[in-house]
């Protein structure tokens, strides 16, 4: 899933980037709300970590304004303000979440699925469409036929995409734009690797082709196991 990260300390921006893009996530980072700004327009995201002490104005200003806008985009504030007063104010504009600095990024990605999955109305913790499931705290998928197994970073990432919205097509740009962020090379046929990759763990029929349109998974269906 693809992340904006709001952020002006460089090396927080750095590690954060680093340690969200090892796990899966899709990552570009940005250091100010221009820049922000710019990216909301020319990007779709799942979430949004937002810092509020930025080089050119306070984060509180675009949480106001994508939340003025009914934009319902999960957003978490990652910020140095501990007073209770702030934790409040933040919240009460609009934010998912409040995180002060200094953070555990585990944690912090525990905070980041549980807003997505608000948002996409889960109650579980589990991606499953009856056929396969993934846990993204984990990264392990399985089915009825198959032990839990880990699935490396991109393998996952596609899958989960995938597991958000089962019978949805989602084309090779689609799938591009949710696994790599700013910076990333987009390597030639890597989804379709990804793909094959998939299907010789976990069965050949897990993800199924629409020729010239892209990859889905079955709507849910009544649980295999």
């Amino acid at each position: 899933m693809r992340l904006l990260l709001v952020e002006d300390d460089v090396m927080i921006g750095e590690a954060a980037t680093q340690a969200l893009r090892d796990a899966a996530w899709a990552v570009d980072w940005v250091r100010d709300l221009r820049n922000a700004t710019l990216a909301l327009g020319g990007s779709e995201y799942d979430a949004i970590l937002l810092d509020l002490g930025l080089t050119d104005g306070d984060g509180s200003t675009l949480l106001q304004q994508l939340r003025a806008k009914n934009n319902r985009i999960p957003i978490i504030i990652v910020t140095a303000r501990d007073l209770a007063s702030d934790r409040i104010r933040g919240l009460d504009l609009g934010a998912d979440d409040y995180v002060i600095k200094p953070f555990d990024m585990d944690e912090l990605m525990a905070r980041l699925r549980a807003v997505i999955r608000r948002k996409d109305g889960n109650a579980s913790p589990i991606l499953s469409n009856g056929i396969v499931s993934l846990d993204p705290a984990t990264h392990e998928a399985w089915t009825a036929n198959t032990e839990r197994m880990l699935l490396p970073a991109r393998e996952f990432a596609l899958l989960e995409i995938l597991l958000l919205k089962p019978g949805k097509i989602h084309s090779r740009e689609a799938l591009e734009t949710g696994i790599y962020g700013w910076g990333e090379e987009i390597e030639s046929n890597m989804i379709d690797y990804l793909v094959h990759a998939i299907r010789k763990k976990l069965g050949s029929s897990i993800i199924r082709n629409v020729r010239g349109a892209g990859w889905y998974v079955n709507v849910s269906v009544p649980n295999a196991g």
